[in-house]
């Protein structure tokens, strides 16, 4: 997963294309004399796409192996991230949340009349976001408590498997157990009989 540009726009008043106010990319993947022709077609995607996202939307737009994820604030000011095909759209916009909103502390109303630029001189926070950005996971808290979620799982799921691998059935764990009441041990078996999917062995 992968995180390769974030743009700031602002939108032009005279229904022109947005103007870009800052923008970060890794184009490290890239060969050197391919890098200049890949900014450029990145700034072609973030004005295009997020002139056709309405105020107050979000959208995300796939193209090729890559997908550009665009948000357009009601005042006017938008971003985008482009990422590839397997970065988790949710964490992207996320990303773009937090970028403008930081944004709009730094540099107040200015960014309204800021000129246009395609590096982030005039934010440099920007390329903070675009490395901190680049693992999902340690990104976004929800992600991280998910992925905690899924390795606790797989980690019972493992436990279970191991217990009853050594041979204990769960049979003999419900009849044993001082936990369960006569009345939940005898539906246990009722439930067995009736239903062929209870059966673990």
């Amino acid at each position: 997963m992968k995180v390769v540009s974030i743009a700031i726009l602002r939108s032009d008043p005279s229904g022109g294309d947005p103007l870009p106010l800052c923008m970060a990319c890794d184009l490290s993947s890239y060969g050197f004399f391919q890098r200049q022709g890949v900014k450029e077609m990145l700034t072609f995607f973030s004005k295009t796409f997020t002139k056709r996202t309405e105020p107050g939307q979000r959208q995300s737009i796939a193209h090729e192996s890559y997908v550009v994820h665009c948000y357009v604030r009601s005042d006017g000011l938008s971003g985008s991230v482009t990422t590839d095909a397997e970065y988790p759209a949710r964490v992207a916009f996320v990303l773009l949340t937090q970028l403008l909103d930081e944004f709009v502390t730094s540099s107040g109303d200015s960014w309204k009349s800021m000129p246009t630029s395609v590096d982030s001189t005039t934010f440099p926070a920007a390329e903070e976001y675009l490395v901190k950005y680049q693992d999902p996971a340690s990104a976004d808290k929800v992600t991280k408590i998910q992925n905690d979620l899924d390795e606790t799982t797989q980690i019972l799921h493992m436990t279970i498997d191991s217990v009853l691998e050594r041979g204990v059935k769960l049979d003999s764990l419900v009849e044993k157990s001082d936990d369960l009441s006569r009345q939940s041990k005898m539906f246990y078996k009722q439930a067995k009989k009736t239903n062929s999917c209870c059966v673990i062995s």
